[in-house]
């Protein structure tokens, strides 16, 4: 999928293996259906990315844990390359992505997770748009996480001491963010699918024609 290499849209996601996937869905839906419910979204939302990608000049990758890549290619895609995220905490990896991303060319890089069901093409763009003139865009996730993390440049400094899993991401990282002088635009807020209260969103939100 060859693109301009000027922007480029990250998924993060993993393998649907039942009992790692969608864990704290596990108790409402079982092993087996939080996978699916993993595997749903998972296909969802890189059905979204390639509608954006036929529209938008944009490169598009996959990054996992669990599987392998044969695996991975197999289930969502073979022509949008599907790297491992790696080791480390969820810091590291974003932070990986990002300088890999850069370090190919890239200007403007998004990454996002498969957990939200209204997030697609339009909010690809305006992440991609607001790159443009901001050094950061975020899009808040309504537990206080975020949803989508975009950078124009490097910071590896706005990954660290996050206290991830909990409601106080998205305020830790825009402390950082304040901290590194780093302009920030945010979406509009959106909600993930974590937990079984949350279990209703998923089907509000119909796919992009």
């Amino acid at each position: 999928m060859e693109k301009s290499g000027e922007a480029r849209l990250i998924l993060f996601t993993r393998y649907p293996e039942p009992g790692r996937a969608k864990t704290r869905l596990i108790p409402a839906l079982g092993a087996e259906g939080a996978a699916a419910l993993h595997r749903r979204m998972s296909e969802r939302i890189v059905a979204r990315m390639v509608v954006f990608a036929g529209k938008y000049p944009v490169d598009l990758e996959i990054r996992y844990t669990g599987g392998d890549q044969q695996a991975m290619a197999a289930w969502l895609s073979s022509d949008i390359p599907c790297l491992d995220q790696g080791e480390g905490g969820l810091g590291d990896r974003l932070h990986r992505a990002f300088a890999h991303a850069f370090a190919q060319g890239s200007r403007r890089v998004a990454v996002i997770g498969a957990d939200c069901p209204g997030l697609g093409p339009v909010h690809f763009a305006q992440a991609l748009a607001a790159l443009e003139s901001r050094d950061l865009v975020l899009g808040p996730a309504m537990d206080g996480g975020y949803y989508l993390v975009g950078l124009n440049r490097p910071a590896p400094a706005l990954f660290a001491g996050i206290p991830w899993g909990t409601g106080e991401v998205l305020a830790a990282t825009l402390k950082q963010a304040r901290g590194l002088n780093l302009s920030t635009h945010l979406l509009e807020p959106l909600a993930d699918v974590d937990r079984q209260e949350d279990l209703r969103h998923f089907h509000c939100h119909p796919d992009p024609q």
